[in-house]
Formats: C-alpha cells, structure tokens, sequence
C-alpha cells in the first residue's frame, strides 16, 4: 500500500516540472508510505509516489517504476492478488522483469492492453501511467472502489492524489460543493464523483481516466451485467466456499506480517477461520471495545464473542478499550485524515484499533462487505418483499423513493438546522433517480445491493477503513470482497439470502458453518457495530460538543445551518426527547473539518 501524487500543466508548458510542489504533496501523504518517496519529473508533468512495503521489499520494488525501455512511468497505491499469475502470461510473451513486485506487471499488462489492463487485474488498486512518448495520463482504480484517488482538471491544470490534502498543496480556491454538501446531510457521506470541494472530484470505483492534451476521458471499465439466477443452493454453497478460499489465500500473500481484525460478527470470524485453515502458526486478531456502562450488553457483545472466538482458534489476540476522552483527543485528527467529512461515530474506534495493529502487523484482513453481498441488512428484506409483487419493478421512480427512505435522514430533521437557501430537498433523490434506478427493471433487492455497493460501500465504508487504517501506515485487505464474489452476489436468489427481516446472510452463513464456532452461530446474529456516542455527548463530550455547534464557532458556516434549530435539535437529543444521534454528528463533523480546512 502506499500513496500517489502528480500534476501536469495541461498544453505541455514547462511549469508540468515542480520539484518543490511535488515534494509537498508527498510529504502530505506521508502517513500512507512511511518506508520510501521517489520521484519523476519532466516538462509535462511531476509525479510523487510514498512507498510502504508489502510485497518485494528491494530497492528494486521502488517507485516510480519503469519498463524496459523507460517509456511508461508507474506510481501505483494497492495489491495485485494475482500477479504471479499475470507475470508468467506476460513473460511468455516476451516482457522482461527487473522485480518481484506487483507493481511492474501493471506497467507489461499496460504496454499489452492499454486502457483494458485493469480489466485483467485481481486486486486493490489506484496507479498512474505516464506515456512519455504520447504525452498522455491514464489514471485507473480498483473495481469495488478500496483505494482512492481524487483528481482536480480546471485552470489549465490537472492534479491527482490518493488524498485531497495533497491537492490542497495547489493553489486552489477552496469553496464548499453545495450539492456534496446536500447529499452529505441526508446520507452521511458524499457520494461519487463528488466531493465536498468544489471542483476536486473522487475518480468512481471501477473507472478509468485518460488525460490526453487538454481533454480529460473518463470511462467505466467493469460493471454488473449478468443477473441470471443460480437456482442450485449446492452450487452456490460451492461457489462461496471456493471463492472465499482463493480469495483469503491471494490476499494473505505479503513479505510483512498478517493479521485479521476480528469484529465478533460472522464475515470476519469466517476470514480467521479460513486464515487458520491455510496458516501454521499464530494468527494475531484484533478488537475493540467501550469503557462504558452496558447492563444491556448493547456496545461491548461483539467484544465478548470475538474473545471467545479468539480462545477457539488459538490466536494471539490484542484488544483495545475505548474511553471518551479517547474520542475527545483524536476527532480532529481522525477527520483531518479522512479529508471530508463522513458522519460516522465509529471511525475514532478504527483509527485507534489500526493504531494498534500497526505496532503487530503491516497487514491486516478485514470482514468487510458479506451485509452488502449476501442481504446482511433489514432494508434487503423489506425490498425483497417488494420484489414478491412483479409489476412494481416497472416502475423506477418508486425504487427512488424506497431506496432514499432507507438510506436518507428525514426531511423534516435536515430542514430544521439548514437554512433555506442551501437546503435542497430533491438533489439527493435525483442524484440516485439519475444514476442508479432510470429505466432500471432489474428486481428491488439486486438494485438495492448494487447501490449500496457501488455508493454507500465505496465512499463511506471502505473509504473510512482506509483512510484510518493508512493514517497509521497500515493496510487493510477485503477478501470477501474480491470481485468474483461480488459478481456471484447478484446470481443469488434472496430466498436464500433472507429467511426473515432478522436474519439475512443464511446462505453465506451455510456455506462458512464449518468455519464458524457455536457461540458465534448461537449469539444474537450481529448488527451494526454501534459506540456509546449518545453517552459520549451527554458525559465528557457535551461541553466540547456545545462549542462545536455554537454559532460563533466557525463564522463562515453561518450562511449554511440555522444555529436555533441546531440548538434545539442538540438539545432535545441530550435530554432525550428526540433521536437525532446522526445529524448531530454530521453537524460536528462538518464543523470541525470546515473549521481545519478553511485555515
């Protein structure tokens, strides 16, 4: 894993080469490659790459990287799972290695298939590739959207990072996206190819980006198309233990220790078991917990279950207590690094967990993506039911309204804190009709997984694992998301997703039952991963909190909220009146990261 930098003077002047700038933005990514930096530059453009070991920890693994005539140029941020495969291929068919890395069968498969390459790639990734011959850019990014990468095309100029902070380095003029930041108070997280600066944009999962001359292409390269039913539940068993084998055994590939974050849900008890099965040796887990008063057993039950799954499988396991003043000392941080806001109260927890592994392991696997794969959620059996009733599929802009109610705050909360110039009731709504449900036939509960994953997935959940993850060097690897397991996803029929609105997953859960221990298959089937936030802002945090959400906090978001109907909002929350734990956190999220950024 690591972290990439460029900019290019659009016309081919000579102010593409900035040594100084370069060195800037690398340093502001610092955090994401803590072993090495390197460098290209030429009169069209300036290229910045921060290296954190993996895979080939040489200097013959460092970047930029060449090929063998030194015409093409790569930074490249991720893993390719099945390179080895991919390097015998290409050197049966000529191409000579200088490495054992990754890295360099990007550049080959590049040189072999252009803009098809990522196409050929089993991995987490965002690169660069500089033609040097041609003069022309293209940027790519992995299928499911695990690595990012921002770019900024305006001013006769053009700039990417894996982070927007190294953007800022430019001389950018840093306004608010008032239709990012619509979208941010109804979902919680901005979606693609927005973001809440004006002009920088996230480059979306699964697309590609050709930069030639002053023209920007951008193109998808990867999508869901075949829907059609695998009605065999011992096939699709089959399948879901096959692929998730490989998968764990391609993502455990590394030169550097490998651990596994270990939530006490199904999906990550499923990857250790797994791990287990294809190790020797100690596997190191990793959980966390809440110092907090829980007679319901409501934020620390996971906890307990991944203590017992840790005694099962034998693991050297590390735990990590979270206090509130834990959260008061690294909020500012924790959304410094995540670059816009996200409303998310569990993120200062991963920040901190991944604080912790990284003093263990290089690597950690995640759980991350079997709710959204295999009907994990509530809102997968309410659109399956729906699904019962055919002709309602026919009509899309019902998907739209289904969809935003389950995944939108209400309406009526969001009109009561922004002021009514900036509040936009129907962007969001039109933002899903126009991308993700016109003309769309497909059944509710497919639609419904594939925007999630292609919205909610990439933007505010893996988005989150990585930047808190990378903020401490250390690199998170999803194997239940590999993209063979997402294209069998949609083949599934929910009958065998969804028994009932409290149980999803049973399939995947059939299919890893050998891997999975009875106290795991017996406990309450695990819900959302919740923190004692609410607590939080009635104890330590609710000084610190009333200040955020003061009016004279930061002067300038005066135009956008109305600070009485926030008042009264935090208020009736903290005295129990009213519910509104989200919004109140989007609120003192914002105001933090606006705050920061405007600096």
């Amino acid at each position: 894993m690591c972290g990439i930098n460029g900019f290019s003077a659009l016309g081919g002047s000579a102010s593409g080469r900035n040594k100084e700038l370069i060195e800037r933005m690398n340093k502001k990514i610092q955090h994401r490659g803590p072993d090495d930096e390197g460098f290209y530059l030429d009169n069209y453009i300036s290229l910045g790459h921060r290296r954190l070991s993996i895979i080939d920890l040489s200097e013959k693994g460092r970047q930029p990287m060449f090929n063998e005539d030194k015409s093409l140029v790569l930074i490249f941020n991720g893993e390719i799972y099945n390179f080895q495969e991919l390097r015998k291929e290409l050197e049966n068919k000529g191409h000579k290695f200088c490495s054992k890395s990754d890295s360099e069968v990007i550049l080959h498969l590049y040189e072999e298939h252009k803009e098809d390459c990522p196409k050929f790639l089993n991995g987490i990734f965002a690169f660069a590739v500089w033609d040097k011959r041609k003069k022309e850019l293209f940027l790519a990014r992995d299928r499911i959207g695990v690595k990012p990468l921002y770019y900024y095309f305006k001013d006769n100029k053009f700039i990417f990072s894996s982070e927007i902070k190294a953007i800022l380095e430019h001389d950018i003029k840093r306004e608010i996206d008032l239709e990012a930041f619509n979208h941010y108070f109804r979902l919680m997280y901005v979606p693609a190819p927005l973001t809440m600066f004006k002009g920088i944009y996230k480059l979306p999962q699964a697309h590609y980006l050709r930069l030639r001359g002053e023209q920007i292409e951008i193109n998808r390269y990867w999508n869901i198309q075949d829907f059609k039913e695998i009605n065999s539940k011992q096939e699709i068993i089959d399948k879901i233990q096959d692929l998730m084998r490989k998968s764990v055994q391609g993502q455990l590939l590394s030169d550097r220790p490998v651990g596994v974050f270990l939530s006490g849900g199904i999906d990550s008890t499923s990857v250790l078991g797994i791990v287990k099965e294809l190790t020797q040796g100690k596997i190191k887990t990793f959980s966390v917990g809440f110092d907090i008063e829980d007679p319901n057993n409501k934020f620390n039950a996971d906890l307990k279950i991944a203590r017992e799954t840790s005694k099962f499988y034998n693991t050297e396991h590390h735990e990590l207590i979270i206090k509130s003043e834990d959260i008061l000392n690294n909020l500012e941080k924790v959304i410094y690094y995540l670059d816009e806001p996200i409303a998310e109260p569990t993120q200062t927890a991963t920040f901190l967990l991944s604080e912790m592994a990284k003093k263990e392991v290089a690597v950690v696997l995640g759980g991350d993506g079997g709710d959204e794969l295999f009907g994990g959620y509530k809102r997968y059996y309410y659109s399956y039911f729906l699904d019962k009733y055919k002709f309602i599929r026919f009509f899309p802009f019902l998907k739209t309204k289904v969809y935003f109610k389950f995944m939108s705050q209400k309406e009526k909360e969001v009109g009561k804190i922004l002021n009514k110039g900036i509040n936009n009731k129907k962007i969001t709504q039109q933002y899903f009709k126009r991308n993700y449900f016109k003309n769309s036939k497909s059944k509710y509960t497919n639609q419904f997984m594939l925007t999630d994953l292609k919205t909610w997935l990439a933007d505010e959940s893996l988005m989150r694992s990585d930047k808190m993850a990378m903020a401490n060097g250390l690199e998170e690897r999803v194997p239940i998301l590999d993209h063979q397991l997402v294209e069998l996803s949609v083949k599934i029929p929910s009958r065998y997703k969804m028994l009932n609105k409290d149980q999803g997953k049973a399939i995947f859960i059939e299919a890893m039952k050998k891997y999975l221990p009875e106290h795991v298959l017996r406990s309450e089937r695990k819900k959302v991963w919740m923190t004692p936030a609410s607590q939080w802002l009635r104890g330590n945090l609710n000084q610190k909190a009333r200040e955020i959400l003061s009016s004279d906090y930061f002067l300038e978001n005066k135009k956008y909220f109305n600070f009485d109907g926030v008042q009264k909002m935090f208020n009736d929350h903290i005295e129990k009146r009213k519910y509104n734990l989200n919004l109140i956190w989007a609120l003192i999220t914002f105001q933090i990261w606006s705050k920061n950024t405007h600096r």
